[in-house]
């Protein structure tokens, strides 16, 4: 399957600002005091207002893109907001169950998804909207689930990309299997497993690690720090930077300003290539931020400020790149507007296939439980049956 995207892909190579909450002035003493001298150190090569900087380790991964190519990251990350709005305005309108949205994260999963290659392997979460278009995975397919009328809409193995995972944590172990084993049939490919700040608290990453370190797999680990692990801080999920727990376990973390759409590219150029040439894992911390809801059922408003936001809006991702195309002269009005008439078409599409769809079948959930029946199940699909009939009107419709 293939989308409406421009941006060249690698080419194949042979192998070779916090919220205040209870507690949180004494948790930023601590971190402060113990951080004192050692900052965390952020990989940018283009800055907020749009200007490119020097980085002697990463410059020569992003070393030979073109304008094409930069226009062609410009319009992926503009297109995967538009569906991603348009997702969020469907389950207002009660035709998704719930959403997830990406929005503020566009540079980090469109710089990191256009680092791999056509036989790498990805295994997201839920919230990958950008990485999917990356992979060649039609948006529309992605709304099935959240509709509730399939278990994900697309073969995994016709572009390399695994259905969303639900449970958090647990696509870390399947990647890191998947990647023992492609290590084993000598393969030249990697594996990229993506999660956020709150998931790096899961045993299942813990034990993804271990075992990635000791048998050398051939993946990165690509965490989207996004600040907010639902309603809890990042410094209520790690004493440290979350890339530096990468040392514990014997192999090398970054932190790449996730924001900034070349240098996540470079990074992840670079961690998928220690992976491809038998170096072992990766993690990399794409220091981002959450604009919006963890999901369409939460409300960040009961436990963030607004100047928190405020202050990651100045660090937009998709403004950032456009600032730099302007000023190289790598793009004129006429992209621009050429490129917000094909925003427009995009979501049009994805809200008619959305509503073309059936409705979700409301006992499909009881189906399937047990192979062979159970008196639980049945008094329980009978009591649901009873509650949707109670919506009927007087005269049965």
């Amino acid at each position: 399957m293939t989308v409406e995207s421009t941006a060249a892909r690698t080419p194949r190579r042979s192998a070779g600002s916090k919220a205040g909450t209870t507690g949180t002035k004494r948790t930023t003493r601590t971190t402060a005091k113990r951080d004192a001298g050692t900052e965390p150190q952020l990989v940018q090569l283009l800055t907020p207002e749009g200007k490119r900087v020097k980085n002697a380790e990463y410059d020569k991964y992003v070393a030979g893109i073109t304008p094409e190519e930069l226009r062609g990251l410009y319009r992926d990350m503009v297109l995967t907001r538009r569906f991603d709005a348009e997702a969020t305005s469907l389950q207002r309108q009660g035709e998704l169950g719930l959403w997830a949205s990406l929005l503020g994260q566009e540079a980090a999963q469109i710089g990191s998804g256009r680092a791999t290659r056509d036989d790498d392997y990805v295994f997201p979460t839920y919230r990958e909207h950008g990485v999917a278009w990356c992979r060649g995975v039609d948006p529309s397919n992605l709304l099935g689930m959240f509709r509730g009328v399939n278990n994900g809409g697309w073969d995994p193995n016709s572009n390399n990309f695994q259905l969303y995972t639900i449970v958090i944590g647990s696509q870390t172990l399947h990647a890191t299997g998947y990647a023992m084993g492609i290590a084993k049939d000598g393969a030249d490919s990697a594996v990229i497993a993506y999660f956020g700040d709150g998931a790096s608290s899961q045993g299942d990453v813990a034990e993804s690690f271990t075992f990635s370190a000791v048998y050398n797999a051939p993946v990165v680990f690509f965490c989207q720090n996004n600040q907010w692990a639902i309603s809890e801080p990042t410094e209520k999920q790690s004493r440290v930077p979350i890339y530096q727990r990468a040392q514990g376990f014997g192999f090398p973390g970054v932190r790449v300003d996730g924001n900034d759409v070349l240098g996540v590219l470079a990074v992840t150029r670079w961690a998928l290539e220690r992976a491809r040439t038998g170096e072992g894992p990766t993690l990399v911390e794409a220091f981002t931020y959450r604009m919006g809801a963890h999901t369409t059922s939460d409300d960040p408003t009961r436990y963030r400020g607004d100047e928190e936001r405020q202050a990651w809006e100045a660090k937009d991702p998709i403004l950032r790149l456009r600032r730099y195309l302007e000023a190289s002269n790598h793009a004129d009005e006429e992209f621009f507007e050429e490129l917000e008439t094909e925003s427009e078409a995009l979501g049009k599409r994805v809200r008619e296939a959305v509503r073309a769809m059936p409705d979700p079948d409301h006992f499909a959930i009881f189906e399937n439980a047990y192979a062979d029946g159970h008196a639980l199940v049945d008094e329980e699909r009978a009591q649901f049956a009873a509650y949707q009939a109670s919506f009927a009107d007087e005269g049965g419709n």
